[in-house]
């Protein structure tokens, strides 16, 4: 069977289709990450103890996103694919399997918040103050874990399937939700007592309520296939469980381990002075902007190349891969260069002021400068997934996670007793090597390797017009 003839998009219609898919998820993740300065912006008046302290419980809820992202990434490569195929009850299987294995990390990691919060903080700081305020908020925001488990999966199935109108409408039900219960529970409104970050954690595990059942009402009100068809999620055979863990397990070792060098890398930067363990709170909580900008082109670049792979369009699917990465990087470079124009008044909104101002800027401002290559390898990778090839991208992630980065940032650390934003530098030195490394790959082709019967159908001509082994 060769290979469907169809006509290459045009960079024109590309952006047009970027922005039905991006634009949506990329506002929602805008709008999420708004909804989090307002926090910190609101919790900056208890005091940096408090920001810092909140600011490490939100990296144990970053080691939990690294254990079910996997699945995540490799249940979008099924949806994707399954999509352009036509092919309804993989879709259905394939979100079943999807969410049954998220919400093992999902509940692990909310049991472990809300019955030993106090092992977890001892774990990111030696701070007893941080230690005391982050054991409050734990208890309380674990319960809100499964939710966001579940409000992950169901809009990555529908914005697989080209519906990301819905997520986004729960998104900002829930942020808006989240602001409101923040303002009236942290500092005792309407005849309530102040909360402090017991009201923060409570406002949390709400908003999570009410993105669900915006989503879950928005499904059933517009008869959309898939999501509420819960007879058709456990309906598994076992050729499908066998490739789906096949696919997921390269993704799922690169999140996980991943997630671990993450979160030894926090525990080195959560193990300096207070003003620093602010500073850093500030910036993980801004680099969800830039974060949220590139998820918008990453879900793009995941839906619109994996359900050409997954209809046998592979010439097509590889010649939206290298132009979804590009401007997507063009685009980060944008928004990176507005928040740094922004930087200073941002900042002292958030709390930071004398030292923790100096080091929050200088953080910003190496985060700015090297995001413009990281979004591009991260789009990479997630570009690659959707096609098939999971191991690739991970692969090569881990092995610099673990050969490099780590022994750099001890070393510097450690033994050499680096300054503070030395050490923060180090934590992407891996960056630029793996970008040429990447690029190499992406233009070989090799990672376009489809799951649905109508891609394989097709990819031995891509194959061999390309001379891919």
């Amino acid at each position: 069977m060769t290979e469907k003839k169809t006509e290459n998009t045009s960079l024109r219609q590309l952006i047009a289709m970027i922005a039905v898919i991006a634009l949506p998820v990329a506002l929602q993740n805008l709008l999420t990450t708004t909804g989090s300065m307002v926090d910190t912006m609101m919790i900056a008046s208890l005091g940096e103890k408090s920001v810092g302290a909140v600011g490490l419980c939100a990296q144990f809820s970053s080691l939990m996103f690294s254990g079910y992202w996997g699945f995540v990434g490799g249940g979008m490569l099924f949806f994707a694919q399954y999509w352009g195929a036509g092919n309804h009850d993989g879709i259905r299987s394939s979100y079943g399997l999807t969410l049954c294995f998220m919400m093992i990390s999902g509940l692990g990691c909310g049991l472990m918040a809300i019955l030993r919060p106090d092992l977890v903080m001892r774990l990111y700081t030696d701070s007893p103050e941080i230690q005391r305020i982050g054991i409050q908020y734990l208890r309380i925001v674990g319960f809100s874990y499964p939710l966001q488990v579940i409000v992950t999966a169901m809009a990555s199935l529908l914005r697989s399937v080209e519906r990301v109108k819905i997520p986004l409408i729960g998104g900002i039900a829930g942020v808006v939700t989240n602001c409101v219960c923040n303002y009236i529970l942290i500092f005792g409104r309407l005849g309530l007592p102040a909360l402090g970050v017991r009201g923060a954690a409570i406002s949390t595990v709400i908003s999570g309520f009410v993105n669900i059942a915006v989503v879950v009402f928005l499904v059933w009100k517009k008869r959309l296939p898939y999501v509420l068809e819960i007879s058709g999620h456990f309906r598994w055979t076992g050729a499908l469980v066998s490739e789906y863990l096949r696919k997921c397990f390269p993704i799922l070792a690169n999140e996980l381990l991943i997630g671990v060098g993450n979160m030894m890398i926090n525990i080195v930067l959560g193990h300096q002075v207070d003003e620093a363990i602010a500073a850093t709170a500030v910036l993980r909580t801004l680099e969800g902007l830039v974060i949220g900008f590139f998820a918008g082109f990453s879900s793009a670049a995941t839906v619109l190349v994996g359900k050409e792979v997954g209809a046998g369009n592979h010439e097509e699917a590889y010649s939206r891969a290298w132009r979804l990465i590009y401007l997507c990087s063009g685009m980060i470079a944008v928004v990176g260069a507005v928040l740094f124009a922004v930087h200073r008044p941002l900042l002292h909104a958030m709390g930071m002021s004398g030292e923790s101002f100096r080091i929050a800027r200088g953080m910003m401002i190496i985060y700015c400068l090297v995001a413009l290559i990281r979004m591009q390898n991260w789009c990479m990778n997630d570009t690659f997934r959707s096609a098939g090839d999971s191991a690739f991208g991970s692969i090569m992630e881990i092995a610099f996670m673990f050969l490099m980065v780590q022994p750099v940032i001890h070393l510097a650390n450690d033994y050499f007793h680096a300054p503070f934003l030395l050490v923060f530098l180090l934590c992407y030195v891996d960056e630029p090597i793996r970008y040429i490394i990447m690029q190499r790959h992406m233009y070989s082709g090799k990672w376009i390797k489809p799951v649905s019967d109508t891609g394989k159908a097709t990819i031995g001509e891509f194959r061999k017009k390309h001379h891919i082994k």
